[in-house]
């Protein structure tokens, strides 16, 4: 058994928990993040790319929606590289009524999200294809974030403070001395070998995980609502502002431009594991017919992937268990001392991913109080390695970025032929521009990633092929560069052809289908995927 020590253990690897990681160092803690699976791999990873203006959330939650006004601008500064600021409307179709808006307003003006009002003329001139019928607009300041690049961009800066962070790495026992916790014990899946982390303080951030997390250390009845929500990715951006109906929370009211596609959301229903969400085929026409009330001809574009999270929701005795789209989307700290007599233990539940920041300061402020420690927050004043404030995302970077590496190999090495960097400049993936060089260095950095593991930093297969084209490329370059064997290769091919096909099938009609039956003629009928060597036991992390 490995043994270690540390002042602070954090388990759940999504947003909150590398919040919290990296407030925890930045205070001067020594601290280890631990998650059973990669960063940002659950709920993180599983949504609709929003940052919230607060304007969703006026009428239903005003708290909530001055969170997200406040911490949309700190987000915003200190994770630039992961924030598009897109804007954002809110709007009234023909088949909304119009009271809510006014209710909307007032909503807004109190809960101190700035807004504008703009004419349907000015809506429909900035985004074209809006339904012609809008009754009426507003502007906000609402963007999108790639939940991903800002979970690692947390990471690295936990990491740079001396913080350690073990991914696949599964909590199997928290131990604890009368009512005191002690240490926790984990199970390193990629070793096989069992760590056990000494330490003063545990804090659980394992979003709808929590309650199994709590129930290690005797703390029960922490009641976790999964709520799922179903997203649909399209083919392209149909629009380039973020797009909301003005309306009371529904389904399929939002439609978000993130990278390369555009991302309709969401359905609220609570689940039974957040482990296994289903993606129901009448979920999905609910998607595509609340997209056509925003987009007129919404079905005519190509859906290309579906996909389910899990919104951890605190069980709200004020509405029924069954009712997650009104439980409240603010955050809850589970002070385990004062709540369950165990000592050196707190739970944060709930919040969203605009306000991880606040929640991971607000858990930490917690915790020092209880250690009696002062010790303020500062991760506000501090940008993510990697991140300049006022240089935020657009959508042509990697366009830039693989220019002028390009321009800079040239002048240092005018005379080589061939041309290392034409070789380092090629594309793997056309959709999402991911160059060979991107691909192999994040294989030299992480060289036991499966395959889904690249694809959450880097991107690949995430454009309208789906991966039908660079998920070859991207096996023949890692067997190439000595990162994998022959065997290994195939299987993890095999695993992201896997995870790729389940964001598929709910959603295989009109224009898909040829999609993915030529997909299907290249992996069978030109490489026979199914019938390659592939080790005894393929990974399945």
């Amino acid at each position: 058994m490995r043994t270690m020590d540390a002042d602070v253990v954090v388990i759940g690897g999504g947003a909150t928990g590398a919040g919290v990681v990296r407030d925890v160092a930045m205070r001067g803690y020594s601290a280890v993040l631990l998650d059973k699976a990669d960063l940002g791999q659950g709920t993180t990873g599983r949504y609709h790319g929003l940052l919230h203006s607060g304007g969703r959330y006026v009428v239903s939650d005003p708290e909530s929606a001055t969170e997200c006004a406040e911490e949309n601008e700190i987000v915003t500064r200190i994770h630039a590289d992961a924030v598009e600021k897109t804007g954002g409307l809110f709007v009234v179709t023909p088949d909304d009524p119009m009271e809510f808006s006014d209710q909307w307003t007032e909503g807004a003006t109190k809960a101190k999200v700035p807004w504008t009002e703009i004419s349907v003329a000015e809506a429909l001139r900035r985004e074209p294809r809006l339904n012609p019928g809008l009754k009426r607009a507003f502007a906000v300041q609402d963007g999108t974030v790639d939940g991903w690049q800002m979970v690692w961009g947390a990471a690295h800066s936990a990491e740079d403070h001396g913080a350690q962070v073990l991914t696949y790495t599964e909590v199997t026992e928290i131990i604890r001395e009368g009512d005191q916790v002690t240490a926790v014990v984990a199970h390193d899946l990629k070793k096989d070998e069992q760590v056990r982390i000494s330490t003063r303080f545990v804090i659980n951030t394992a979003g709808p995980w929590a309650g199994r997390i709590a129930d290690l250390v005797g703390c029960h009845d922490v009641e976790v609502v999964p709520g799922r929500g179903i997203m649909i990715a399209m083919n392209h951006r149909l629009v380039n502002t973020v797009v909301n109906r003005c309306i009371y929370p529904a389904d399929g009211d939002i439609l978000v431009p993130v990278h390369t596609v555009s991302i309709i959301g969401t359905t609220d229903v609570k689940a039974d594991d957040p482990q296994r969400l289903a993606v129901p085929r009448n979920e999905v026409q609910q998607m595509l017919d609340s997209g056509e009330a925003l987009i007129p001809g919404f079905r005519d574009s190509r859906a290309v992937h579906a996909w389910a999270g899990a919104r951890p929701l605190f069980k709200d005795k004020r509405v029924a268990a069954t009712d997650t789209r009104h439980m409240s989307r603010g955050m809850s700290i589970l002070d385990h001392g004062t709540r369950d007599g165990v000592n050196g233990i707190v739970s944060i539940i709930g919040g969203k991913l605009t306000t991880y920041r606040l929640m991971a300061k607000n858990v930490v402020d917690v915790m020092c109080e209880q250690l009696g420690d002062d010790r303020p927050c500062t991760t506000d004043k501090e940008a993510v390695p990697g991140s300049t404030e006022g240089h935020t995302y657009v959508i042509t970077h990697r366009l830039h970025d693989n220019e002028v590496a390009r321009a800079k190999h040239l002048e240092t090495t005018p005379n080589k032929t061939p041309s290392r960097a034409a070789i380092d400049d090629q594309i793997i993936c056309e959709c999402e521009l991911m160059s060979r060089k991107m691909l192999t260095d994040l294989l030299a950095e992480q060289p036991d990633s499966t395959f889904d593991d690249l694809r959450r930093q880097l991107r690949l297969g995430m454009g309208p092929c789906q991966g039908g084209f660079c998920s070859m490329r991207a096996t023949g370059v890692a067997l190439e560069e000595g990162a994998v064997d022959v065997e290994r290769a195939t299987g993890l091919l095999r695993l992201f052809l896997k995870n790729r096909w389940i964001g598929l099938w709910p959603i295989l009609y009109g224009e898909q289908v040829r999609q993915t039956a030529l997909d299907d003629w290249i992996f069978q009928g030109t490489f026979d995927v199914e019938h390659l060597p592939v080790p005894e036991s393929e990974v399945e992390l």
